[in-house]
């Protein structure tokens, strides 16, 4: 006999079709896919577009401010920046007023990859709104956000 508690496949059925974490996580993914493929041609992903543009501020930003802003942890953003700063879109320094405090400056280069992968990720955006339709864009993002 089986210590093995059973959950019933219809109880499998009732989470796949009501639960909200698995249904944000899968458009999550496929508007990151959606999103990957269309900025190809500037050389980035979705996720490196998103870090970039929270960095195009009047003075660097801290790690983590930008780590709070994208909801990930201090490690995480570390680890994403990585392969930025390689390409010298962006530059890590010491915070003058704290030296335990790290900045990160979006470099010239960094700007300009940015620059052209905003008309991209301004497209692509335009064309999920209108294919999400009257207003059903706008309540997502308030849905969302009231969650967060």
């Amino acid at each position: 006999m089986s210590n093995r508690a059973a959950v019933s496949f219809q109880t499998t059925l009732h989470v796949r079709d009501h639960c909200l974490c698995l249904a944000a996580q899968r458009a999550a993914r496929a508007l990151a896919r959606r999103f990957d493929e269309a900025l190809k041609p500037a050389g980035i992903t979705s996720g490196q577009f998103s870090l970039l543009m929270s960095l195009n501020r009047p003075a660097p930003p801290t790690i983590g401010s930008v780590a709070s802003l994208l909801a990930m942890d201090r490690t995480t953003l570390t680890a994403n920046l990585k392969p930025l700063e390689r390409r010298g879109l962006v530059e890590l320094a010491a915070d003058e007023k704290d030296r335990r405090s790290r900045r990160i400056k979006l470099t010239d280069a960094g700007m300009t990859v940015l620059a052209a992968a905003l008309p991209i990720w301004t497209n692509t955006h335009a064309e999920i709104d209108r294919a999400l339709g009257d207003g059903l864009a706008a309540d997502l993002r308030r849905g969302l956000e009231a969650i967060t």
